[in-house]
């Protein structure tokens, strides 16, 4: 429990806090990791199913994998972690999520500034003419994901709005979430590992600027020396624990 009241005095106390999450936040949704064993990679090799290059000479491939992998996206739903993040915008302790996920819960939880460095499965756009499209249109042209998309503009294929391997990351959304880490006083860093990059140099941003980091993962991670404080658990748990926390500090302070 003291872990959970410091936590929560850090965000009382801190000036700008912003979120970065990894697939762990997702897990308890629902969403396994794609890393882990059992995941998504361990049974569809990247790089023959979601490269830049692959889907270049052969979209098929990742149209095939997206008939599992676009439904356990849209089953999953937003847990309590997720819920904590925006009750804590809500309270003005939470200017931004940056998320490595494409799974879209932030934005069903009701976080306003969500930056999705891996993009997003929820839009698409043509190859071609580059027209874009919602999520209710790559249903319609893909024949719910069981053929590769046209365009019906100009016959060009439809590339989902996901980050692929080998393709570079948008860099106005980078730059954005680079700044947004370098002028927090406070990161809150729930279920990454901090092993992939960029990503993983966001922390150092925000260290770098003598801001504090909050390690939320349920084990503990190669980078944990870079944490000011470290809980661990499910972030289901932890979150709502130091958001209560933190709410009874702010009604001491207005009572």
């Amino acid at each position: 429990m003291q872990t959970i009241e410091r936590a929560a005095r850090l965000i009382y106390e801190a000036d700008k806090v912003v979120a970065l999450t990894g697939a762990g936040i997702s897990v308890e949704s629902g969403i396994p990791d794609f890393r882990s064993p059992g995941g998504l990679w361990t049974r569809y090799d990247p790089f023959i199913y979601a490269s830049f290059e692959a889907f270049i000479n052969n979209p098929a491939n990742f149209w095939f994998m997206a008939r599992e992998l676009v439904p356990m996206l849209e089953n999953a739903g937003p847990n309590p972690a997720h819920l904590a993040l925006k009750e804590l915008e809500d309270l003005g302790k939470c200017e931004a999520v940056i998320t490595q996920n494409i799974d879209n819960l932030h934005q069903r939880a009701g976080s306003s500034l969500v930056l999705e460095l891996h993009g997003t499965y929820h839009s698409g756009h043509c190859l071609g003419c580059g027209e874009a499209f919602d999520i209710g249109d790559l249903k319609t042209l893909s024949l719910e994901q069981t053929r590769v998309p046209y365009c019906p503009f100009c016959d060009g294929v439809v590339k989902p709005d996901v980050v692929f391997f080998g393709e570079p990351l948008d860099s106005t959304v980078l730059g954005c979430a680079a700044d947004l880490a370098g002028q927090a006083t406070l990161m809150l860093v729930i279920g990454c590992g901090l092993e992939v990059y960029p990503a993983a140099s966001l922390p150092h941003y925000t260290k770098h600027n003598e801001g504090k980091l909050i390690f939320f993962n349920v084990t503990p991670t190669p980078y944990d020396s870079m944490a000011d404080l470290i809980c661990l658990g499910r972030a289901g748990e932890t979150l709502p624990a130091v958001l209560a926390e933190f709410q009874k500090l702010v009604n001491k302070e207005f009572a």
